[in-house]
């Protein structure tokens, strides 16, 4: 048996995990490949654990699902076509619409699970190839708000500026918005000593199964009104600043603007904060003294405050009361925001966002855009200029936007006011998916073109902590399928696109590093014959350097070395009433699925314990709709109605509701989402939608 070390393909903890691969064939195959087996290795992050995501990984890597040849749409069939008449005629389209409608008449949109080297290529493809400002991907549902955040508070965006262990030995952890429990189950082994301490604080409109983790003495659980945790972060550092609670040497020494966020949090007292979030008084002053009450406090940040039109807000307010607790850089101590997708960390830093060039530069500096352009061997001037983030470039589809490509991505299910998105794409002249499954994104598309998974690739991830990780092939691909490397490659060849398109993952990382040198986050020092020492690669990680794994110790990334305090303030703090029509609609993540569930709903073992999506309702008010355990449920709005079997649960609050947004068809939870976003991040609100809820007929539900 040969055994490979690797990763995990799904979250951003990155679990390291061994690939084995065998002799003896499996029941159901491709190409008559041989299968794989999952091992545990033992990593910090995960210690040899998986959850029951990784274990079962290898399972779609022979699925019988597998695209593995080319497929172009006639009429509302498709049919196999060989790898030269796709992208012979895809680069023909693209070329035509080009020339018709302008260059941003072709819009790509990539994805938070690429591989660092397939989404430096994007960026470079969509930017020389295709000439189109028009790129972004679908991390911007995910990381975007505490991205602008950590970059206008310290000048850099590292989700966890220091390495997950650290937290080991955390007094108190103050855990807002995120259910880590479900989404990266091993990440809850490094709470466990806090819990024992009584230090985990959660906050969670949900008794999810993170809150539950309080229990028994290991903690707090605050369960305020969704959509209201700015209100919430405002009224504890209230508490902070009133009761002088904070670490006023590290204030006037480290940081700036801390006046101003003590103007902005004068109204939020107590009693009005309880009126507006519901949570008791009694807990916000508990909470305060419990962050300021010694060494080895951590405020860790999630999508649950972050996906909000304020969510930007939200998690600044989070880093103000860690900087003026004195939290940040302080060994033992800290804030970091728990990245979700595999590689949201390093998918973001080198291209595919609509405003950026490798290395985290803005595209509209002069310099990064010569740099760049001088490793491209492209003239600065070629380089279009910022294009829109994905709400707004999704809004463009059969208008501006000619045609789209999709790289690791089911916008589809993922987008908000999903309905709207799958009409616009009917309306393009050109949609292509590059896959490994039919996804219902797939299904809209003139072609699907058949790409790598995880363990038949080589290339690199960056997790949650800045660790830049090996990913290593265990097993040669299907026959027919290919990289999107090479997939890129051809395009550019065909569209005469000047520079130099690698096709093996090496090569373009050594480019990916000499074009991040000097960036914010800077590779440079870092090779894949590096990572495959297993070295311990923290960006930045300049050459000569050995990395850093732990950052802010001396000073933060603004040219003074201080960290910038920026007052924010609640602009939707009138309590609603109980006694509403309308319920809060709070989607989210479950421990067996991950993201559209476009993989993990083809896993038999995953699929059998979670295959449908349930409401998640209280019981009381369950009653008052006539709505018994197990019954269909109808949940809509003026964007569309979706249907779900309810599951009563006194672990929400009553004028709440919860649904998954794994599932497509009629459960597809974001078909209700509104199309609004952050004004700074430009991060959907996919955390406060306006729903009526009512028993469905079982007619409706089969449709």
């Amino acid at each position: 048996m040969a055994t490979t070390a690797s990763h995990c393909p799904y979250c951003a903890l990155q679990c390291a995990m061994s690939l084995q691969t065998g002799a003896d064939l499996p029941e159901q195959q491709v190409d008559h490949r041989p299968p794989v087996g999952i091992g545990s290795r033992d990593f910090p992050t995960n210690r040899g654990g998986l959850c029951k995501k990784g274990w079962t990984s290898a399972e779609l890597i022979n699925s019988a699902g597998r695209v593995t040849t080319p497929l172009r749409r006639v009429g509302s069939e498709f049919v196999p076509v060989g790898w030269e008449q796709a992208l012979d005629d895809i680069a023909d389209r693209l070329r035509s619409i080009g020339e018709r409608h302008g260059k941003d008449a072709v819009g790509v949109f990539g994805g938070g699970g690429l591989t660092n080297e397939k989404a430096y290529q994007l960026g470079k493809f969509a930017r020389i190839a295709l000439g189109t400002s028009m790129i972004d991907y679908n991390g911007r549902f995910c990381m975007s708000s505490a991205a602008a955040a950590g970059n206008r508070a310290f000048g850099i965006d590292r989700g966890m500026p220091f390495p997950v262990s650290d937290l080991d030995g955390a007094q108190t952890i103050l855990l807002v918005g995120s259910n880590v429990a479900a989404t990266m189950p091993p990440f809850i082994g490094h709470l466990e000593g806090t819990r024992e301490r009584n230090g985990l604080i959660v906050v969670d409109p949900r008794r999810s199964e993170t809150a539950r983790l309080t229990d028994d003495g290991g903690g707090l659980h605050l369960q305020p009104v969704p959509g209201t945790d700015l209100v919430l972060l405002l009224g504890i550092t209230h508490i902070v600043l009133n009761e002088k609670l904070y670490d006023e040497h590290y204030v006037q020494t480290r940081t700036v603007g801390w006046e101003g966020v003590r103007r902005s949090v004068a109204q939020w007292w107590p009693q009005r904060v309880q009126e507006v979030t519901g949570a008791p008084t009694g807990q916000l002053r508990e909470v305060a003294h419990r962050l300021a009450g010694g060494r080895g406090t951590y405020i860790l940040t999630g999508r649950g405050i972050e996906q909000h039109v304020d969510g930007t807000d939200t998690v600044t307010a989070a880093i103000n009361l860690s900087l003026l607790l004195g939290l940040c850089g302080r060994p033992g101590s800290g804030y970091g925001t728990l990245t979700g997708q595999g590689n949201g960390q390093g998918g973001r830093e080198h291209g595919q966002k609509a405003d950026q060039l490798p290395g985290y530069r803005k595209i509209t500096d002069p310099q990064a855009r010569a740099q760049v352009a001088a490793v491209w061997g492209v003239d600065p001037d070629r380089l279009p200029g910022p294009g829109v983030p994905a709400t707004e470039l999704l809004g463009r589809l059969g208008e501006q936007i000619k045609a789209l490509l999709v790289h690791g991505s089911n916008v589809v299910i993922s987008a908000p006011d999903a309905g709207a998105v799958a009409r616009r794409l009917a309306q393009l002249d050109l949609l292509v998916v590059c896959d490994f499954f039919c996804s219902e994104t797939a299904a809209h598309a003139d072609y699907v073109l058949p790409v790598t998974q995880w363990a038949e690739e080589e290339g690199t991830m960056t997790n949650l902590e800045g660790r830049v990780l090996r990913r290593r092939r265990a097993i040669e691909p299907p026959q027919g399928v290919r990289s999107e490397l090479w997939i890129m490659a051809e395009l550019a060849q065909r569209l005469a696109a000047p520079g130099v398109w690698d096709t093996e993952a090496a090569a373009v990382f050594d480019e990916l590093a000499r074009a991040s040198a000097g960036g914010i986050a800077d590779y440079s020092g870092l090779s894949h014959e590096l990572l495959d020492t297993e070295v311990e690669a923290y960006w930045p990680y300049p050459s000569g350097s050995a990395g850093t794994p732990r950052l802010f110790a001396e000073r933060f990334a603004h040219p003074d070395g201080r960290a910038v305090m920026v007052p924010v303030r609640s602009r939707r703090h009138a309590p609603r009433p109980v006694a509403t029509d309308e319920l809060t609609l709070v989607t989210g993540r479950l421990l067996e699925h991950y993201q559209s569930g476009a993989q993990t709903r083809r896993v038999e073992e995953l699929r059998s314990a979670r295959p449908q999506a349930d409401l998640q309702i209280d019981p009381a008010t369950a009653q008052r709709l006539g709505i018994a355990e197990g019954d269909p449920g109808a949940i809509s709005n003026l964007r569309g109605e979706v249907f779900a079997r309810a599951e009563l649960s006194t672990g929400i609050r009553i004028d709440t509701v919860f649904l998954p947004f794994h599932f497509g068809g009629r459960q597809t939870a974001n078909a209700l989402t509104e199309a609004v976003v952050d004004p700074i991040s430009a991060m959907p609100e996919f955390k406060r939608t306006q729903v009526s809820v009512r028993r469905a007929d079982p007619v409706e539900v089969q449709g």
